[in-house]
C-alpha cells in the first residue's frame, strides 16, 4: 500500500487536513482537540490509511499536541519551517490563500520534497522548554508594564498599580528561574550541558537553559547546521559585477533561539578572547556594527556546540 500524505494547516482552534491517497486528494476540518484527533483517527481509517506522512508548519505552539499524537500512532511527522512552505507555494504560482488551500500545498510539498522526520524531545526537555518559555513571556510581560510605567507621568494611583505589577511579575520569574535550575539539576545530563555551556565566556544561567531546551545536539552533524536552525547563517546579496548589497542574517529558522544569543554574544564581544579576537578583525575589515554582532552570534553558537558535542568545558587555546 502507497504512504499516504497528510498536509496540516494548524490553527489555534481547528486545524484543516488535506490527504494525498490513492491519486486523490481528500479535505476536512478538525478541532485542535484531544477530540479532533480521535476523528482525524476515524476519518483516516475510513480512507483506508495505515502508513501516513504528516507535514505542517512550525508554529508557536498549536500543532505540538497533534504532532505528538500522530507520531504515537506510528505516523511520520515532519514540522517545517514556515519560510519553505510559503517558497513553495510562489514556486507553484500560488495566488489565493485559504485554510484548504494552504493544506494542500503543504501535503504536496511534502510528497515532492519528503522533509525529514520529526522526533519529539525527551519529557525532561518539554518541560524545560515549557518552563523556559513561560519565562520569556513574562519578562515580555514585565516590559510592556515598564513601558507604561514610563508613560504615566504623575498619576500615583496608576503608577502605583504598576509598581504592584511589576513586583509580582519580578517574584513570579524569580520563582521560575529557581524551578529551571531545580529541574536541570535533577537530571544528569542536563547539569552535565548546563555545566559545560558556563564554562563560556558569555554565557550565562539563562541562556544555558535557553539553549538546552531549543538545542538538541545530537540531532546536528555539524556547527553550521545548528547556526542555520537559529537562522544565523549569512545571506548574501550579489548578481553579476555590479549588484553587491550587503550581508544580512538569513533569518529563516529559530527566532527564539536567535533572540538568546544575542545579549550574550554582545558580552562574549567583550570577555570572551575568541569573540574578541574575531570581532577586532571583523572591524578592521570595516565590517558594520550590526554584521559584526551577527557574525558573533553565530561564533558563538559554534562554540557552543563544539563544547556539548565534545563533552569538554571551553578551552580559548583549543577553540583558536
Amino acid at each position: 500500500m502507497n504512504l499516504a500524505i497528510l498536509g496540516i494547516d494548524i490553527a489555534k482552534a481547528t486545524f484543516h487536513a488535506a490527504l494525498l491517497h490513492n491519486g486523490k486528494l481528500y479535505h476536512h476540518r478538525f478541532d485542535n482537540t484531544q477530540s479532533g484527533f480521535a476523528q482525524l483517527q476515524a476519518w483516516l481509517a475510513k480512507h483506508r490509511v495505515e502508513r501516513l506522512h504528516a507535514c505542517m508548519e512550525a508554529t508557536a505552539c498549536y500543532g505540538d499536541d497533534l504532532a505528538l499524537f500522530l507520531y504515537k500512532a506510528s505516523h511520520t511527522v515532519s514540522i517545517v519551517n514556515p519560510a519553505r512552505i510559503n517558497g513553495f507555494a510562489q514556486s507553484e504560482l500560488q495566488r489565493n490563500k485559504t485554510d484548504k488551500l494552504d493544506a494542500a500545498i503543504i501535503a504536496r510539498f511534502c510528497q515532492q520534497k519528503q522533509p525529514e522526520a520529526w522526533t519529539p524531545p525527551p519529557p525532561e526537555i518539554q518541560q524545560l522548554q515549557a518552563l523556559v518559555r513561560r519565562l520569556e513571556a513574562l519578562q515580555q510581560m514585565r516590559q510592556q508594564e515598564v513601558n507604561r510605567l514610563e508613560q504615566a507621568g504623575k498619576q500615583p494611583l496608576i503608577r502605583e498599580s504598576l509598581n504592584t505589577i511589576i513586583a509580582t511579575l519580578d517574584a513570579e520569574m524569580a520563582r521560575l528561574r529557581q524551578l529551571i535550575k531545580d529541574h536541570i539539576d535533577r537530571h544528569p545530563h542536563l547539569k552535565r550541558d548546563r555545566d559545560l555551556l558556563l564554562s563560556i565566556p558569555g554565557i550565562g544561567e539563562t541562556t544555558a537553559a535557553w539553549l538546552l531546551s531549543e538545542v538538541q545536539v545530537s540531532a546536528y552533524q555539524s556547527a553550521r547546521q545548528v547556526a542555520a536552525h537559529a537562522g544565523l547563517t549569512p545571506r548574501h546579496h550579489q548578481s553579476g559585477t555590479s549588484v553587491h548589497g550587503p550581508t544580512h542574517l538569513s533569518k529563516t529558522g529559530n527566532a527564539r533561539l536567535r533572540r538568546a544569543m544575542y545579549m550574550p554574544a554582545v558580552v562574549a564581544k567583550q570577555y570572551n578572547p575568541i569573540i574578541r579576537a574575531f570581532c577586532q578583525r571583523l572591524q578592521q575589515r570595516g565590517k558594520r556594527p550590526m554584521e559584526i554582532i551577527g557574525a558573533a552570534m553565530r561564533k558563538l553558537l559554534h562554540i557552543v556546540y563544539g563544547v556539548l558535542k565534545s563533552g569538554k568545558a571551553f578551552d580559548p587555546s583549543f577553540a583558536s
